[in-house]
């Protein structure tokens, strides 16, 4: 009884640990957001504003789209509200309240599409996973998922 049970946990871990990645050994010493972050991370055209992925230029409407961010609701849904709660408090992930005022559109559907380039090499991605602990998985999101998930941070954010 008690070496199964041993065995048990010890599955429930390893199974843990290759679900959410563990941790980042390479997340850097930068601040985010001062002028010390890798200027390039390898990378010429970096932009901290952007992160990395192929969002550089996202037009948001003065107003939030109501369609659009019931659609993101549904992604939260399904997707995310596992680990991101709606307040700033945080549950495996941080929390959502006030995220569209602190990173640009870019930065953030950069990094829920290109989640494991940007824990690779993006500082201010890097300094959150230093306090959650814990790599957000890839979410495999389509481009109109992940804009319809922002619009939806706009809406939480009271936008």
């Amino acid at each position: 009884m008690k070496k199964s049970f041993v065995m048990g946990i010890i599955t429930l871990f390893s199974f843990y640990l290759i679900s959410c990645g563990g941790g980042n050994s390479n997340s850097g010493s930068s601040v985010p957001g001062s002028n010390s972050e890798p200027a390039a991370n390898g990378n010429p055209s970096y932009d901290p504003n952007r992160g990395q992925g192929k969002f550089t230029k996202v037009d948001v409407a003065p107003t939030v789209d109501a369609t659009m961010a019931d659609n993101g609701n549904k992604v939260y849904s399904v997707k995310c509200q596992s680990c991101h709660k709606l307040t700033d408090e945080k549950l495996v992930g941080p929390g959502w309240k006030g995220v569209t005022g602190r990173n640009a559109a870019e930065w953030i559907m950069n990094f829920i599409t290109n989640t494991d380039e940007m824990l690779n090499k993006d500082p201010k991605a890097q300094a959150q996973l230093e306090i959650c602990l814990v790599r957000m998985p890839n979410q495999n999101l389509a481009d109109e998922d992940a804009r319809a998930l922002y619009e939806f941070m706009r809406k939480n954010d009271g936008k």
